[in-house]
C-alpha cells in the first residue's frame, strides 16, 4: 500500500495531466484524496513541491537509466534499443508523470527549472552521442542528426498520450514496434 504522501503525489500527477498544473488547485487535489485541503499540508509544503518532485523523479529515472545504458558494454545499436525500452518502461509505469514532461515543467520555479533543463539537456546530449555513434559505425544511415534526435524523442515523449488508448499492447511489443518504426526505418 502506498503511503499517504505517495498517494497525494499520484493524485496530483493525474490532475495535472487532466487539467494542467496551473488549473489544478490544492482543493482539487484534496477532493481527489477525499480530505480537507488544509490536511494536505501535513504531507507536503506546496503545489510547487508536488510538481518539482514529480518532474525531478522522472528526470532522475531517465538520468539513471541513461547512465546504466552508457556504461554498459553493449554496441551502440543495442544501446539505442535500450533507450527506447527505457522510455516505454517509464511511460507505462507512470503515464501521468510522463505527461508533465511535455509542458508543465515551465511552471517550475526558476532554480528548479534551470536544474530540470540541465538534466534534460544532458540526457539529450547523451542520446545524441549514441545516435551519432550508430551512424559512425554504420548501424544507421547518415542523416541530419538533429532531425533524427528530434523525431525519435518527440515520438517517445508523446507515447504516454498514444498508449492511453492502446493499453492492450504489451510493453515488449510496444518496445519492438517503436524500435522497428523509429530506428529500422533509418537503417542501411
Amino acid at each position: 500500500m502506498l503511503s499517504k504522501k505517495a498517494q497525494i503525489f499520484n493524485a496530483a500527477a493525474t490532475l495535472f495531466r487532466q487539467k494542467g498544473y496551473a488549473a489544478t488547485s490544492m482543493q482539487d487535489i484534496a477532493e481527489k484524496m477525499d480530505m480537507k485541503a488544509a490536511s494536505l499540508y501535513n504531507h507536503i509544503d506546496s503545489k510547487q513541491e508536488l510538481l518539482r518532485t514529480i518532474l525531478m523523479d522522472v528526470a532522475n529515472d531517465f538520468i539513471e537509466g541513461m547512465a546504466a545504458i552508457k556504461s554498459s558494454a553493449l554496441p551502440s545499436n543495442e544501446k539505442l534499443k535500450e533507450l527506447i525500452s527505457l522510455h516505454v518502461r517509464l511511460t507505462i509505469a507512470n503515464p501521468d508523470n510522463m505527461a508533465l514532461l511535455i509542458g508543465d515543467w515551465t511552471h517550475l520555479d526558476e532554480t528548479h527549472k534551470k536544474n530540470y533543463l540541465s538534466l534534460r539537456d544532458n540526457y539529450e546530449n547523451d542520446f545524441r552521442k549514441i545516435l551519432k555513434q550508430c551512424m559512425k559505425e554504420g548501424y544507421l544511415k547518415k542523416v541530419d542528426l538533429e532531425i533524427a534526435l528530434f523525431s525519435i524523442l518527440s515520438t517517445l515523449r508523446w507515447t504516454y498520450s498514444w498508449y492511453s488508448k492502446q493499453k492492450n499492447r504489451s510493453q515488449l511489443d510496444l518496445e519492438a514496434d517503436l524500435y522497428k518504426c523509429l530506428i529500422e526505418g533509418l537503417k542501411k
